[in-house]
């Protein structure tokens, strides 16, 4: 129970990875946000967590129905958070969507998409939950990127670009928000068994599974176990890492 009482806010949390790092915190003593775009989708997750009833004050799980890209949804949860709980210890963020093309080929739309998401969303909760951190005086930001941001992928030039300046991000923040106690980090999955990778041909994800020197591909579980660790005071001294959890993919 090294997470036990701690907030964890986890955006992207309907499914997948966030999901499954809902459950790992959880599992861990947390009280955790579900946060994620749609009612239906935030209701279904916290059932599917063992919490049907999220606005139960004694439940440990709080429903937060948010599109990360408008700070005005952020704010109002981040206002019912402290409301209900007093404090967020720590901020997962995890929301991210791909809309994938060659570069001759992706059009505007699919660009701003993901920079909106996957880039401009990340700044949102970040800079509304730091400011609740520094006056807390504690606090870790865990930033979801991507092997993909370090060393890039075919056909996803907007993905690939907002998964690199998330670490930018990570590394820049970590020297501004340290003094004030808190330590902000970045994950870097490789190819994980996640809906995400269902609109990739058969043949196509053999070839990404044969570079990886363990021989599959990752389990959500295996990179929420690594952002529990990160965000508990086992990390305490890791501040501004980077870390990929890839299962050695780019050796």
């Amino acid at each position: 129970m090294r997470l036990k009482d701690r907030v964890v806010l986890v955006t992207g949390a309907a499914g997948g990875i966030g999901l499954a790092s809902a459950r790992r915190f959880l599992a861990d003593g947390a009280k955790v946000i579900v946060a994620d775009v749609g009612p239906a989708r935030v209701a279904a997750a916290c059932a599917e967590l063992g919490y049907p009833n999220p606005a139960d004050p004694a439940s440990r799980v709080m429903a937060g129905v948010v599109d990360v890209t408008d700070r005005e949804q952020i704010d109002r949860l981040l206002a019912a958070v402290l409301t209900r709980w007093g404090r967020i210890d720590v901020l997962l963020n995890n929301a991210g969507i791909t809309q994938d093309a060659r570069l001759v080929k992706m059009t505007d739309a699919q660009f701003d998409q993901v920079i909106a998401v996957n880039l401009k969303g990340v700044f949102e909760c970040a800079q509304a939950v730091a400011r609740i951190m520094t006056t807390q005086k504690s606090g870790v930001i865990i930033n979801a990127s991507s092997v993909v941001g370090v060393y890039g992928n075919y056909g996803q030039t907007n993905y690939a670009a907002t998964k690199s300046g998330v670490i930018g991000f990570t590394k820049t923040w970590a020297r501004e928000l340290g003094p004030q106690g808190i330590r902000v980090v970045a994950v870097c999955p490789g190819f994980v068994e996640t809906g995400i990778l269902k609109s990739i041909p058969g043949p196509v994800l053999q070839k990404m599974v044969d570079k990886v020197p363990l021989g599959r591909l990752g389990k959500p579980e295996e990179i929420a176990s690594v952002y529990a660790f990160l965000a508990s005071d086992d990390a305490s001294y890791i501040n501004g890492a980077v870390i990929e959890v890839s299962g050695g993919i780019m050796l």
